[in-house]
């Protein structure tokens, strides 16, 4: 037992890099700061959701987060090589220094082959990319009471994971919000594309050997103790 363990113990330090995919309600929001608070002290892992990083690069009003509000407001899409790029800025970050989750990217085979490319130029490389697995009519009860903490993407359910106060997020007190396209026909929208985009992705992860599948249809922490399991073997 005690040598167990200890081998736990082990795995649990090692840097992790993975990256999470999933449909929206699946699960992401809720798991990856259980996972940042399971690490161990001395090391540090970091969350990077793509979204949020455009959003903190476009507020920062750097030379960069200037070109890119001017792709954004104009409606363009915003490049491969631009998203790579600030996930490489991020990983200087000292709260990067043991690891990563990426959320939301790649959603493309070409991105995730530009994004092995940027990290083997680093001499690092995507340890486990989860597939958060859940059927889809399942989603709209989730996705419909989903409550949100800007500042820290922190998520919350109306029904399944309250807050402690109403509309309040537990830590700061701040505000929660609904987000406008938390709705069914919005909804259904997205997992057409979500599915569309992804599935050759999820096929790319799993032909390098480094796809887990994960049943998202239960409890958040035994959704969790699958995820760490994986990070374990």
């Amino acid at each position: 037992l005690l040598a167990e363990l200890k081998k736990r113990e082990e795995a649990d330090k090692k840097e992790k890099r993975v990256i999470f995919i999933g449909p929206p309600g699946c699960g992401k929001g809720t798991q990856a700061p259980k996972l940042l608070s399971s690490v161990p002290a001395g090391c540090s892992m970091c969350h990077l959701a793509t979204g949020d990083m455009l959003r903190a690069c476009v507020a920062s009003g750097s030379p960069k987060g200037i070109e890119l509000k001017k792709t954004m407001e104009s409606g363009q899409l915003v490049s491969d090589d631009t998203v790579i790029d600030l996930i490489k800025d991020s990983l200087k970050r000292p709260d990067c220094k043991s690891g990563f989750i990426l959320d939301g990217f790649p959603r493309t085979i070409v991105q995730a082959e530009k994004l092995d490319g940027m990290l083997t130029q680093s001499k690092l490389k995507i340890d486990k990319a989860f597939e958060f697995k859940i059927d889809d009519s399942l989603l709209v009860r989730r996705i419909c009471g989903r409550l949100i903490h800007p500042g820290s993407g922190r998520s919350y359910h109306k029904e399944f994971a309250p807050p402690k106060v109403a509309m309040k997020d537990d830590i700061t007190g701040e505000a929660l919000i609904q987000r406008s396209d938390d709705n069914e026909k919005s909804l259904r929208e997205r997992l057409v594309q979500f599915h569309k985009m992804t599935k050759p992705v999820i096929s790319y992860y799993h032909k390098t050997g480094r796809l887990e599948t994960i049943n998202a249809d239960q409890s958040a922490d035994a959704v969790f103790a699958d995820i760490k399991d994986a990070l374990r073997s």
